[in-house]
This record gives structure tokens, sequence and C-alpha cells, in this order.
């Protein structure tokens, strides 16, 4: 009878260390599993919202280069610093002095929202807006923890991109996932959380860098020889 209880008493004890064992993986689950839906939450919200932008933003130019196929053949594309290597059928920055003596003058930064029309309405500087009342096109804003998009057309090309200081794990994921979504060189994502990158040769008045501390993403629409792209082979 005693060797019986004693088996019976170490079958107890393992059972119940087991259940004590399935006990605490079960509540580490139910503790990890909010945080980890939270982040997978954030990161296809963060991929929605950012596709939902560029391809609003594509369509708006690509319908204006369509309309108004001609351009603004008096787009200083030699010797202005602001649009030097400027194609003169697609927007230019915003801020341009181009747009001196305008109706509606330069604005005061290069961001997508102001950027307008080269050709409409023909070949003077008075050029529509994009996203306006009146064009009936607006752009919402930027995806959350995101600054607005930016706009670049010079020697390197046509493309707008943003930026974002967060360092959560589901805005890299959700970059990396959103670039994987374009074609070979269409896109790129430029890590400067350890210091500014240059984002293109520019070294006159169109020269910027994704700034130190930052992950910004761009989104290509003329992809020129003097690129300084992210990816190899790209251009």
């Amino acid at each position: 009878m005693k060797k019986t209880f004693n088996s019976q008493s170490g079958s107890a004890i393992i059972y119940i260390l087991i259940a004590i064992a399935l006990l605490g993986a079960l509540t580490a689950s139910l503790l990890d599993s909010p945080s980890q839906q939270t982040q997978s939450q954030n990161r296809m919200k963060t991929l929605a919202d950012m596709k939902s932008q560029i391809n609003l933003i594509r369509a708006a130019v690509d319908e204006c280069i369509l309309v108004n196929h001609r351009g603004d053949s008096g787009i200083d594309s030699g010797g202005g610093a602001m649009d030097e290597g400027a194609n003169k059928r697609y927007p230019i920055r915003p801020d341009s002095d181009h747009f001196t003596g305008a109706t509606v003058g330069a604005a005061a930064d290069r961001l997508v929202r102001h950027i307008r029309c080269p050709g409409n309405p023909g070949d003077d500087n008075n050029h529509a807006l994009i996203f306006s009342g009146l064009s009936a096109k607006f752009l919402p804003p930027a995806p959350d923890l995101f600054s607005d998009w930016q706009w670049y057309n010079g020697l390197d090309g046509v493309f707008f991109w943003t930026s974002t200081t967060n360092t959560d794990s589901f805005i890299t994921s959700a970059l990396e996932k959103l670039d994987d979504e374009f074609g070979e060189c269409e896109a790129d994502v430029i890590d400067a959380t350890s210091g500014a990158v240059d984002m293109v040769s520019d070294t006159g008045g169109n020269s910027f860098s994704c700034a130190s501390g930052s992950t910004c993403f761009r989104v290509w629409i003329i992809l020129k020889s003097t690129a300084l792209h992210q990816d190899a082979g790209c251009p």
C-alpha cells in the first residue's frame, strides 16, 4: 500500500506542475495578445493610409499631365537653381521663384498639397492648384505619425515623399511591406535614424536631405540616371 501511495503522489505532483506550466503559458499569451494585435492593427492602418494617399496623388498628377500635356515652356530649366533640370510637363516645387508675380504667388513650402498644374491655363506662371475647392480634389492630412507629403522636380527626376521620427516596430514593417508592393526602383525607404541622408544629387537651391533621426518613404514618378536611390542597382 505504501508503494502505491507514493507512486500516486508522484503522479499527482507531475500533473500539478504541468497544469501550472500550462496556466503560465496561457496567461503570458493573454497578456501579449492585445499588444501584438495593436501592433498588427497599427501596421495595417498605416499601410492602408499610405497606399490610399499615394494613389490619390499619382492619379491627380496623371490627370494634370493628360489634360495639359504641353506643360509650361516658360519654366526655367537651365539657369534657375530652384527649377534646374525640372520637367516642364510636371508640377514644379510650389515655392519656386517661377511663381513670382503670378496671380497666386509662391507657397512658403514644397508640400504636395500646394502643387500646381503647369500648362493650366497655358504658357504662363498662373498654374492652377491641383488640390483645391476649384478642382474638387482634396488631399487628406498626412497619415498618423508622418509629416506632410513633399514634392521634388529637378535634376534627379520627379518624386514625392513623407517622413516620420517614430521608431515603433510597426512603422518599419509597414514601410517595408509598402516598398515591396511597388515595382523595382519605383519607391525606396531612406533610413536616416543615425544621421541625415542626402535625397538628391542637386547641390544648389533644390538640395535637401532626409533629416537626422527620421525615416523617409519616397515614391518615384520619373527616375533619372543621377538619382540617389537607396536600392542597389537603381537607377
